[in-house]
This record gives structure tokens, C-alpha cells and sequence, in this order.
């Protein structure tokens, strides 16, 4: 009976999505939406578990599709996420894999394999790529939010003129300096910190404050979906949420732990992606392109590193894929250490992170910039001169050991090094070899990759 029901959803899913294709011959292509947030630990959003979190429409877009589980980005940076996902590529395959980075020139996006099957696409909100002719989007804006006048005027033109399109929607939030929203909606002694961070009245409004700019991405999301359901397209559209790498807090953003690199990632089409369901496989960003061009009819090429995400939209289970790699190059970021590379890849249970050069100190704008947005970091500071467990943290997060290993099923927070363990040896070597045979595939020599990193970031290669 189990078998059936499951050949029935397949079969189900198979008819709905030959339907599209069925459209696209008589000009009325599925559309797809793609919303971006920017620093979002997923934790922090309502419908991944948040208590505090105040985010009633990306909350409501759940109930209305697929909300994943375990979905992974290749690097914890705003620049090099953005290139996996327009690419479908891993960042050293296409040489974009510092911050602030480019892509190679011959390198193709979503616009060179969807604007042959007819599509318009455009982009608006945070760019963060390069070079123009690798991301030859309509461009709907010249800030870092989107334009939803200059939106709703896109919107108004496809309708009239019968088009479809794919339109990536890309928001500055909640990426420090957190200036937006109300934080008074939130109350710093009642809220609860992540176990990881050190408990101090200055964290707590930092926290406050980094809330209250969720809570504004989450109205841009409603503003989104109510002009899709203004024009008619709420039924004919793909509509897909991710939240980017981990905020800015520490053991997050340019980090490979779970905080890092994991992202939330819901996905609604009518018809097709059953209300209020869930999958626990796991993906990668690099999978959205191919499940766009999928979905829109075309035949995905086989350069490409993701794979579909369709065929989970059934019922969320199945399996993509065994593993989900990262990397992290601190190299030229702001503030960052002078290099500090970091390499990983995790499976169902297990996260096994490689620090290319433990002799350094990590550092990043978080630790070592005590007069930038990490206005809190210098109470973490203070209170590790009298408390033990404040020190801990402070040490675990700028001098890292060659290898780590955790459990996320029982820590998510990756707080607990398994690495030493006797018993889970041979687990650790065979993350290992895979994450080497992943880098090799790449290209990626490690730290002589690291040590190029300036020959990839514009603002740094004529110096």
C-alpha cells in the first residue's frame, strides 16, 4: 500500500509538471520567484523554530509548500552564494569563491539557460556579482533592496504582454548594521540567545535589534506575494524563500558550522508542491538552478553541479544527494585574518570541518573590529576576564584545531569536537576522503587556492 501511494505521488507529480510543459508550448510558462534574505541564520525565522522571531509571511508561505530541512550553501558569504546560485556551479569552478568576488567570463547563469525558453529575467535588490556580462539580468533597482514600484511596473508589462519570467528578489536584510524594523517589538530579558553565545545586556539588544530587520525582510516577503496575488500570478509561479548564510554573530556567517552554512528554503507551486509538507533531504543552493530550468521545460546541462529539486516536490521524501560541501575563505574580507581557509562537507548525521591553517587566528569584522557593527562583541570580551565559560567560547572561536567533527542530530550549535574520538575514526576518514575527492573535482587546491583569492575580487587584483 506504501508502494502505491508513493507511485501514485509520482505519477501525480509527473502529470502536474507535463502540464507546465504543455503551457509553455501555448506561451502561458510557469513564472518563478526567487526571494533572497541576506545574513539569516535560519533558526531564527518562526516556522524553523523561532520563539522570539516575529515572521508571519514567510511563516504563512510554509504552510502553503515544502519547507526544507536540511539545506546547505557552498560558502557562508553574501558574494560567492550568490554566484553558486545563479551558476548552479561550486565556487572554485567558477573562480568566484572569495567575498566580494567575479565569476570567470565564459562562465554561464540562470539568464543564458532560461532566456532561450522564452523567459524574462530580472533581478532586484542586492546584487553582489559580477562580471555584467556572466549576469546580463534586467536590472529593476540601484540599491541593495528591491524596488517593488519599480517590481510591480515588471510585473504589470509580462502580464500585458503574456511573458514569463523568473524574478530574483534580493533583500539587504537582516545584514549588519541592523537599522530597520521596530525593535521594540522585542523584549532583550525575554528573548533566548542561541546556547553559544556569551549573555550580555549588550548582546541582547544586539539580538533585538537583529530580530527587528527580520521582522522587515518578512513584510518585503509579504509585499512580494501580495503583487504576485494582485496580478494573477500566485497560481502559476514557483515561489522560493532561502535566507542566505548565518548572521553576523559569532560561529555563523564565515564559518562552515551549521550556523554557517545551513539555510532555511521553502518552495510553493500550486498543483504541484503539496500545503504544509516537508522534506528532510538534502540539498544545496547550487540545486535551484537546475530545478528553474526544470520546471520552466528546459533540459538541464550537464555541467552543472545541483540537481532538481522536482523530484522531492511530490511528497519531500527521496534523496538527492549524500553530502553537502562548503568552503570559507577568510582572505580579504573585512578584517579579516591575513588567510584562514576552511574546508567541509557534511552527511545525514555527521559535519566534518578541515581548518587549512590552525597556526592563525580567525578573525573577521566580528572579533576584530570593536568599532564596527559587532558593537557587543567587546561585553564578550569583559565578561571572559571573570567567567570561564565566556573565555571558552571566545578561544573556540578564533583558534580552531586542524580538524572538527560533530553530531548535528544532538548538536546542532556544533559546540561538542568529536574529532579526537576513538570510536568515530573511521567515520572522520571517510568525510575526509570525500571532502578531498569534492576539492580535486573542484579544482581546489587548498591553500594555494587560498593564497589567490585576490586574483578573483576585483577591488583587490589591480593593487
Amino acid at each position: 500500500m506504501k508502494l502505491f501511494k508513493t507511485l501514485a505521488l509520482t505519477i501525480l507529480l509527473a502529470v502536474s509538471l507535463a502540464g507546465y510543459v504543455q503551457k509553455n508550448e501555448k506561451g502561458t510558462r510557469p513564472n518563478i520567484v526567487f526571494i533572497l534574505a541576506d545574513d539569516c541564520t535560519h533558526w531564527d525565522i518562526g516556522c524553523y523554530g523561532s520563539k522570539d522571531s516575529k515572521t508571519p509571511n514567510i511563516d504563512k508561505l510554509a504552510t502553503q509548500g515544502m519547507l526544507f530541512n536540511r539545506c546547505y550553501q557552498a560558502a557562508p558569504m553574501c558574494s560567492p552564494t550568490r554566484h553558486n546560485i545563479y551558476t548552479g556551479l561550486y565556487p572554485v569552478k567558477t573562480g568566484a569563491y572569495p567575498n566580494h568576488t567575479m565569476a570567470n567570463p565564459d562562465t554561464k547563469s540562470i539568464v543564458h539557460y532560461l532566456n532561450p525558453l522564452g523567459y524574462r529575467i530580472a533581478l532586484s535588490g542586492k546584487a553582489h556579482i559580477a562580471p555584467a556580462s556572466v549576469f546580463p539580468f534586467e536590472y529593476l533597482s540601484t540599491g541593495n533592496n528591491p524596488d517593488f514600484a519599480l517590481v510591480e511596473n515588471f510585473l504589470k508589462e509580462v502580464k500585458s504582454n503574456n511573458e514569463p519570467f523568473a524574478l530574483m528578489l534580493c533583500s539587504n536584510e537582516p545584514h549588519s548594521p541592523w537599522n530597520k524594523g521596530d525593535a521594540r517589538l522585542f523584549n532583550p530579558e525575554k528573548i533566548t540567545l542561541p546556547p553559544h553565545y556569551v549573555d550580555t545586556k549588550e548582546t541582547r539588544e544586539a539580538f533585538c535589534k537583529y530580530l527587528a530587520e527580520i521582522n522587515y525582510l518578512d513584510g518585503q516577503v509579504g509585499e512580494a506575494l501580495d503583487l504576485l496575488e494582485k496580478y494573477g500570478f500566485s497560481e502559476n509561479t514557483l515561489v522560493v524563500f532561502a535566507s542566505e548564510q548565518g548572521n553576523s554573530f559569532p560561529f555563523a556567517k564565515w564559518t562552515c558550522y551549521e550556523a554557517g552554512v545551513s539555510s532555511a528554503l521553502i518552495a510553493r507551486l500550486p498543483g504541484v508542491i503539496r500545503p504544509n509538507s516537508t522534506s528532510g533531504a538534502i540539498v544545496e543552493y547550487c540545486d535551484l538552478l537546475p530545478t528553474f530550468i526544470d520546471v520552466a521545460g528546459g533540459k538541464i546541462p550537464e555541467i552543472l553541479d545541483g540537481k532538481s529539486l522536482v523530484p522531492l516536490f511530490a511528497d519531500g521524501k527521496g534523496k538527492v544527494k549524500d553530502y553537502s560541501y562548503s568552503l570559507q575563505t577568510t582572505r580579504g574580507i573585512g578584517s579579516g585574518s591575513e588567510y584562514f581557509g576552511i574546508r567541509s562537507v557534511v552527511n545525514e548525521q555527521y559535519r566534518y570541518i578541515w581548518n587549512l591553517t590552525p597556526e592563525m587566528e580567525f578573525k573577521n569584522e566580528t572579533n576584530n573590529n570593536p568599532d564596527g557593527n559587532a558593537f557587543y562583541y567587546s561585553s564578550w570580551v569583559e565578561e571572559a576576564k571573570t567567567n570561564p565559560g565566556a573565555e571558552e567560547l571566545i578561544k573556540k572561536y578564533s583558534f580552531r584545531p586542524e580538524e572538527e567533527l560533530y553530531d548535528i542530530k544532538n548538536d546542532q550549535w556544533c559546540k561538542n569536537n568529536l574529532a579526537e574520538k576513538p570510536e568515530l575514526q573511521t567515520m572522520k576518514n571517510e568525510l575526509r576522503k570525500e571532502l578531498v575527492n569534492w576539492m580535486k573535482a573542484c579544482g581546489d587546491k587548498g591553500q594555494q587556492t587560498e593564497l589567490e583569492a585576490f586574483e578573483h575580487m576585483p577591488r583587490k587584483k589591480h593593487k
